[in-house]
């Protein structure tokens, strides 16, 4: 089968197109024919080898072939799977399963494929494991969101970013959304009531306050943050540099000890098969519709991934693998 493989961390130009061995199911899992994978932040660290150096070297990938969000067919299926069957639609996130997207096939165990809603095509499903999955948890399991709340979302015109403007609206909240200039048109199509241009303004010092902070591009201080949260506010990080990162996961504990804000990172449950059928209701009443800002074919990725990589992503990037 096709596959992209890379044996070396480094920017897009490390990945290549090869043949390799057509994966063979195990008793518990079955073989899934991709149709669509889409990209995420995720497979830009494992790119770049971010949160792999240990000893003051980089270690080789442990994973050649990267991509978790996939959309596909089941193939083949092991001998002890029962709940699945060769033709049916799934979709699901990789991350957990050792990754391997940017192929024709992947081998997955059976217990975490989910049912692809039958009115998504394979592209828009492809965008949903990861990226809403995280927009979801953020804003009601991490976030508390409520109706009416204040709720602003930083990095809203990414993957996660769009998807989180719509489920914030679904729940009833006032959103912010906070982008460059030209993607600002974009998230007000999607529902954002208010929009930010960063690199117009700095949130942080506007003097506006908000109940909830989903940050998905943290480049400030965690102190930052803290100050433009109401009382009993909320801040979730998902996404960010390596310092606000750490940040959250060390000092965010630490302030929310001694105050009514809460402040930390965002840690969520991949393939969580009530979220994934929630977010498949959303879908087909139309309250959430995935951004798609552009496909490539796989023999592309590379080009995918460099795309993203620059920021001009309104929205998810998809591979199209079969058609």
């Amino acid at each position: 089968m096709k596959a992209i493989v890379y044996t070396e961390y480094g920017p897009p130009d490390v990945f290549r197109l090869v043949d390799v061995e057509k994966p063979t199911p195990k008793d518990n899992e079955v073989l899934v024919k991709i149709h669509a994978v889409s990209l995420n932040g995720t497979d830009l660290d494992k790119m770049r080898g971010r949160y792999s150096i240990t000893l003051g070297r980089r270690l080789k990938p442990k994973h050649k072939i990267l991509g978790c969000d996939i959309a596909g067919k089941v193939d083949v299926i092991g001998r002890n799977v029962n709940k699945f069957k060769p033709g049916d639609d799934i979709f699901m996130d990789l991350y957990e399963f050792g990754f391997g997207a940017f192929a024709e096939y992947v081998c997955v165990p059976e217990n975490a494929l989910r049912v692809k809603p039958a009115s998504m095509t394979f592209e828009e499903a492809a965008t949903f494991p990861q990226a809403a999955v995280l927009a979801l948890q953020g804003l009601r399991d991490k976030g508390k969101i409520q109706p009416g709340k204040k709720v602003l979302i930083n990095g809203a015109s990414g993957g996660v970013g769009t998807f989180a403007v719509q489920i914030a609206k679904y729940f009833g909240a006032e959103v912010t959304g906070v982008a460059s200039t030209r993607k600002l048109d974009m998230l007000r199509s999607i529902g954002a009531d208010h929009v930010i241009d960063y690199t117009q303004e700095d949130f942080t010092k506007t003097g506006q306050r908000y109940d909830l902070i989903l940050n998905v591009a943290a480049h400030h201080s965690i102190f930052d943050y803290k100050r433009v949260l109401n009382p009993k506010g909320i801040y979730a990080l998902i996404g960010g540099s390596g310092v606000a990162i750490l940040q959250a996961i060390f000092l965010g504990p630490l302030i929310s000890i001694f105050g009514s804000k809460k402040l930390g990172l965002m840690v969520w449950k991949p393939n969580k098969k009530e979220d994934m059928v929630f977010l498949g209701e959303l879908f087909k009443a139309g309250k959430v519709v995935p951004v798609i800002d552009r496909s490539y074919p796989l023999s592309e990725v590379a080009e995918a991934l460099r795309y993203l990589e620059e920021g001009h992503a309104q929205g998810k990037v998809v591979i199209t693998v079969a058609k």
